[in-house]
């Protein structure tokens, strides 16, 4: 009986000690940060609403580290969307898609253009990127980029050259034209191929930002390396269903 009592009693206490180590790794354990971020909110009536980063801050590491992306998107990006909303505060712009903004863009503002711009390109690149995703793409994404490149590896670097050889700030994408086929380009500052402003337009399926703020507290000046790391994040489903949909238009 007094053996039953002790077994008990000592079982009791293993199970109390096991849940406080459970507490203390809980406790002791980082959340996210994106999860704690609070997001800004569109006031009542307007459509652009600024969505929530699609995975924490340090889930690209070590290929774009959790700092870079803190301060990109609760910083930069958010700073975007709040001057866009100022910029179209009481206009009709408040209830229009953003891609009919873009489309007519030249008939707009630099601050609606460029902040616009910053809002909507940094969402479509949070999008195109993911932890552990495939090292290349399949399907018919894969059998466009060799017809119009040659093979894939041609297309990395076209890709990458064009955000390499970018001066000063701005994107490269990957885009649809309008008879169907990809190419590649890149835009200054926030610009993007969907405004009637570019030379040449499409419809984006891919895009890495090249402004300093993406890439330099890990990669300073080397922004070949930082485009090099890019391919080890790239969301090729999303490219793909981008891709499925620009076709279909």
């Amino acid at each position: 009986m007094r053996f039953k009592l002790v077994f008990i009693l000592l079982t009791a206490i293993t199970l109390v000690n096991c849940k406080n180590e459970v507490k203390k790794v809980e406790e002791e354990t980082p959340k996210p940060v994106a999860a704690v971020f609070e997001l800004p909110v569109a006031p009542e009536g307007v459509i652009h609403k600024f969505a929530p980063l699609p995975y924490s801050y340090d889930a690209l590491e070590p290929y774009i580290d959790a700092k870079t992306m803190e301060i990109h998107y609760s910083k930069h990006h958010v700073g975007y969307y709040t001057k866009f909303l100022d910029a179209i505060k009481g206009t009709e712009l408040e209830k229009t898609p953003m891609i009919e903004i873009f489309k007519n863009i030249s008939s707009q503002s630099d601050a609606v253009k460029n902040t616009a711009g910053g809002y909507w390109n940094h969402e479509f690149f949070w999008n195109v990127m993911v932890p552990g995703g495939a090292k290349e793409p399949t399907g018919n994404l894969l059998e466009a980029i060799n017809k119009n490149f040659g093979s894939f590896e041609d297309f990395k670097k076209q890709f990458s050259e064009a955000g390499a050889k970018r001066f000063g700030s701005g994107w490269a994408w990957l885009v649809v034209d309008k008879e169907g086929n990809l190419f590649v380009n890149s835009t200054a500052n926030q610009d993007n191929p969907i405004m009637n402003s570019e030379t040449k337009q499409g419809i984006p399926v891919l895009t890495i930002d090249v402004w300093e703020h993406a890439y330099y507290l890990k990669y300073q000046n080397k922004r070949t390396d930082y485009l090099d790391a890019f391919w080890n994040v790239v969301n090729w489903d999303i490219v793909a269903k981008n891709y499925n949909k620009a076709i279909t238009k």
